[in-house]
């Protein structure tokens, strides 16, 4: 009968015991909820902030659109220096790095790659009309502006450009661009300033279809088989950049509105 007792008198004090945890909510495991609750003010700028990170080194998986929480976060950027400050950034360091290069071979082969929407060409102008990328890119308008051939130059980028073609580099622009947009590229592009460029590539009919990283990728083995030796490539997507034939040097320019794979 004493063993009884005691067991029941083990027993009672493990259940207060674990009673009295329970009713610590500090000594309690805490999960976080499924559905986080939505932040103001800091947080959201905060959140934001991280989102236009992972999105401009290319660690989000595919996205369409803006997060609609950060519609004005992108807004104040893109129209506020840190824009400004992120595109002249990129002009200087690869400026840097352009005057560095070697051209003691004398052929004429140090090659650089441009692309041009929101690297050269601002469409600024065309996203302020369309949410600052929260609505869906929608090819048939951005064709439309395309058209209207009054891109204005990326002030830092027209910089770098003219530094690039002073240095004697061959300057090859590449961009997904549909070859019948051609003259009215041309014609933008003069306008904004550019000039003295050796060869714009645009997309065929037959590659329309083309993912950009492939079709790029493509251009650029033509490049290296003619005997350029690509030393630097700027371009505001990670498909501009990314693939066969990649430059020595590569310079990714912020742009947190949209993403083409």
């Amino acid at each position: 009968m004493r063993i009884y007792y005691v067991i029941f008198l083990v027993v009672s004090l493990f259940a207060s015991a674990f009673s009295d945890e329970l009713s610590d909510p500090s000594s309690i495991l805490k999960y976080p909820s499924e559905e986080p609750k939505r932040v103001d003010g800091d947080e959201v700028n905060l959140h934001c902030t991280s989102w236009r990170f992972a999105a401009e080194t290319n660690n989000l998986s595919p996205w369409s659109t803006v997060p609609a929480e950060c519609a004005d976060y992108v807004k104040d950027y893109v129209l506020g220096k840190g824009y400004v400050a992120d595109l002249e950034r990129v002009s200087e360091e690869a400026s840097v790095f352009a005057s560095t290069v070697d051209f003691s071979a004398g052929d004429g082969k140090d090659a650089w790659i441009f692309d041009i929407d929101e690297t050269l060409l601002s469409n600024l102008p065309y996203y302020i009309d369309h949410g600052f990328g929260l609505e869906l890119f929608d090819h048939s308008e951005f064709d439309k502006w395309v058209e209207r051939g009054v891109a204005p130059a990326i002030a830092p980028s027209l910089k770098l450009y003219q530094r690039v073609v002073d240095l004697g580099y061959r300057v090859f622009l590449l961009t997904g661009r549909k070859e019948s947009h051609r003259l009215v590229t041309v014609e933008n592009l003069i306008n904004a300033g550019f000039q003295n460029w050796d060869k714009l590539i645009l997309r065929s009919p037959d590659e329309q279809h083309k993912m950009a990283t492939l079709y790029k990728s493509e251009k650029r083995d033509e490049m290296v088989k003619e005997g350029f030796r690509i030393t630097g490539n700027s371009g505001d997507q990670w498909s501009d950049l990314l693939g066969s034939s990649m430059s020595q040097r590569s310079f990714k320019l912020a742009n947190p509105m949209y993403y083409i794979p």
